[in-house]
């Protein structure tokens, strides 16, 4: 009962807004790197599944669902009925139109724009950012090209949440009394803990002991960091561990002699 009423104070006094919150297309690109599967032959029912398992995440973070979401959810339960139907052609010679077909046509467009939009803005603007140099430096040739961590994407982040739910047993959250710890003081715990330690993992952050409700604060919190831009996450390899970071800035306000 504790618990209930923590939720739905929790609910009521706050709700996490992402500003460039990623699409329906994301998630399903998402889901369809993470299987490893062909873009042109989408198993649409275990998509389907796997995609409604993440709109009930992001509706227990009580996180804003564009519409457009629900139409996407629409659409696959579509795609899997008429995948379901018998073919009816009038023309026995003639392959009959793969539902799968238009859905295929979005992805592999809006893929092209999002990679090309991705490369566009990991690019300096020369004469802004960068400078060009007018002479060849022997120096630069010697040194080795290290390949920087990348930047993880919020899907692959709700998925490492998702991982935490499913490792807590149900049992936990009802033996652990909640303490009523507020997104603002798991912030600055969080804060806390990386001016000490300069890099967390992700799993860190979350215990076997904690409530459901203590979870779900701890992870709006980190989604609330990123949003003020005072953490870093970043990736080693793909489907490595996750690690959070302080941003430079915040590191440089430290050394400054700034308040942690």
């Amino acid at each position: 009962m504790q618990s209930n009423l923590f939720s739905d104070a929790l609910e009521d006094a706050y709700r996490v807004q992402i500003e460039e919150f990623e699409g329906p297309l994301d998630l399903l690109l998402h889901l369809i790197k993470k299987n490893e599967l062909d873009i042109y032959n989408i198993p649409i029912a275990a998509i389907t599944r796997q995609y409604l398992e993440y709109m009930e995440i992001l509706k227990e973070l009580n996180l804003d669902i564009a519409g457009e979401f629900l139409v996407m959810a629409a659409t696959l339960l579509q795609i899997k009925s008429r995948m379901l139907l018998p073919v009816e052609s009038e023309d026995e010679e003639a392959e009959p139109e793969d539902p799968r077909a238009e859905l295929v046509r979005r992805l592999l467009e809006y893929q092209r724009y999002r990679d090309a939009s991705q490369q566009l803005s990991s690019r300096h603007l020369l004469g802004r950012d960068v400078f060009a140099r007018k002479f060849a430096s022997a120096e630069l040739a010697d040194l080795e090209q290290t390949e920087e961590p990348a930047d993880v994407e919020l899907f692959e982040l709700i998925e490492a949440f998702r991982r935490v739910l499913a490792r807590v047993s149900v049992e936990t959250f009802h033996d652990v009394i909640t303490d009523g710890i507020s997104i603002a003081d798991r912030i600055g715990e969080v804060l806390s803990l990386l001016h000490a330690q300069k890099t967390l993992r992700f799993d860190a952050l979350f215990s076997e002991r904690m409530t459901r409700d203590l979870l779900v604060v701890t992870f709006l919190s980190i989604l609330e960091l990123c949003k003020l831009h005072l953490i870093k996450i970043t990736q080693g390899e793909c489907l490595g561990s996750i690690w959070l970071a302080l941003n430079a800035q915040d590191e440089d306000a430290e050394g400054d002699g700034a308040p942690a």
